[in-house]
């Protein structure tokens, strides 16, 4: 295996992003007074779109988050009405990639709740869910939608044999039609989400991944973990050969764990860690050394998770490629921070920063999904007033009809519910992954 220990030093040619800086908002302009959950997860407890921002919040019995209109910054009402029909504590929040009024979240509780946001935001208490989900014996840890389907989600649970936490992470390939995931063993896989069946699994002893994610378009996966030392490692993949790394890099001794976030459109890399107040930016390449670290954001207050602007949320005239919103506990502040790329000509597009992006148009259908129909994203144009059509036909007579959930574990087929749970869980020893399905 080769190890390849990286300067601190840029070995890139002369990237468009080496001048990149971050950018954090003023407290005007972020959101004071959060009373940001204290929960110990090792996930984001946040979530973005251009209309709100999600974020759990510390509450007495149940469990809640608030929801906010995305330029309601300021201070924030202690009394300001939450999303509160949890029993347990809130552990993860995603809103719909196709739909801006609806988000799911997932609890202790066992359950998954998808709940409608009215336009005007949430004006009181809002206790009752659209429809919630029931398929898990065990707290729900992290959710997903899928990437290109409608009304599609992934989530997850913690064995009931573990008595701390599981690192769990999982992330889709560009079309959902792959998921790698990472569960209590420290191992990394790729599923079929539709099958559930293994198709690789890693079995390196000198990486024990918490984290991962698909680098779309490179045919790269990438996983953060530790190292038999304790340090935390970045270590990428070939996806379709696990047996061992491309690249493996150790960063720190710090024990927090790293949170991947990587733009395609860029092939920048953002590595967050838990507790540190930095992030760290790399440029990737399908080439060795696939991997170039470029700079950092510094600050002095600790993040404890991080939401992300969809690329369709930015504002392109000043040139922001990237949006993080910082969960900053110990302040209880939400802290906007803007990716920059300094250009000599603001408020003019800049073509080459914003290529042709993930929309917020679903490809297909759930049913066309689970057939076994594969399709990219629908892309869409950041320039302003720039309108691209879709090049998939649109499902007909969809529109006004009433909204119903039923949940699916993989298939529709009942019979094989048991048996692909049971595979999963007999090999990596975790709780079941349950795929849901919202037809419209």
């Amino acid at each position: 295996l080769l190890v390849h220990q990286m300067s601190w030093r840029s070995s890139f040619r002369c990237s468009k992003f080496r001048h990149i800086f971050g950018k954090p908002a003023t407290k005007e302009h972020s959101y004071d007074g959060v009373p940001i959950t204290r929960s110990v997860h090792d996930n984001h407890y946040c979530s973005a779109n251009p209309c709100f921002i999600a974020v759990v919040t510390e509450c007495a019995g149940g469990g809640s988050f608030l929801v906010l209109p995305i330029h309601h910054t300021g201070r924030v009402d202690p009394q300001h009405p939450r999303v509160c029909g949890h029993s347990g504590r809130v552990l993860d929040v995603k809103w719909n990639p196709f739909d801006d009024y609806c988000i799911a979240s997932c609890s202790e509780d066992c359950t998954v709740k998808i709940w409608d946001i009215p336009i005007c935001g949430v004006q009181q208490n809002l206790t009752k869910a659209r429809k919630t989900l029931i398929g898990h014996s065990r707290r729900v840890g992290l959710i997903e939608w899928h990437p290109t389907a409608e009304n599609l989600l992934l989530s997850a649970a913690y064995d009931y044999k573990v008595i701390i936490p599981v690192h769990l992470g999982f992330s889709f390939n560009s079309d959902g039609s792959r998921l790698a995931v990472t569960s209590k063993d420290r191992q990394v896989r790729v599923l079929d989400p539709r099958t559930g069946k293994i198709l690789q699994v890693s079995s390196s002893n000198s990486h024990k991944a918490n984290k991962v994610l698909y680098i779309v378009g490179l045919k790269l996966l990438l996983s953060t973990g530790s190292s038999p030392w304790n340090h935390r490692q970045i270590v990428l993949w070939d996806p379709d050969d696990l047996s061992e790394p491309l690249y493996e890099e150790d960063l720190d001794g710090s024990a927090g764990v790293l949170f991947p976030f990587y733009d395609p459109d860029t092939h920048m890399l953002y590595l967050a860690g838990k507790g540190d107040g930095n992030i760290r930016y790399y440029e990737l390449s399908a080439e060795k050394p696939y991997i170039s670290y470029l700079t950092e954001y510094r600050s002095l207050l600790p993040q404890k998770g991080l939401g992300v602007m969809p690329k369709r949320g930015l504002d392109v005239s000043a040139c922001e490629i990237f949006r993080f919103y910082r969960l900053i506990a110990i302040k209880d502040l939400v802290e906007p921070l803007s990716m920059i790329v300094p250009r000599k000509e603001s408020g003019i597009f800049q073509e080459d920063l914003y290529p042709m992006t993930a929309g917020n148009q679903a490809a297909m259908t759930a049913q066309e999904w689970l057939l076994g129909v594969n399709k990219g994203p629908v892309l869409m144009s950041l320039k302003p007033e720039t309108r691209v059509a879709n090049p998939y036909p649109e499902t007909p007579g969809e529109k006004g009809m009433v909204r119903q959930l039923s949940s699916l574990r993989f298939q529709r087929s009942p019979a094989a519910v048991t048996e692909i749970g049971q595979e999963f869980v007999e090999e990596v020893k975790c709780d079941l992954v349950i795929l849901s399905y919202i037809a419209m």
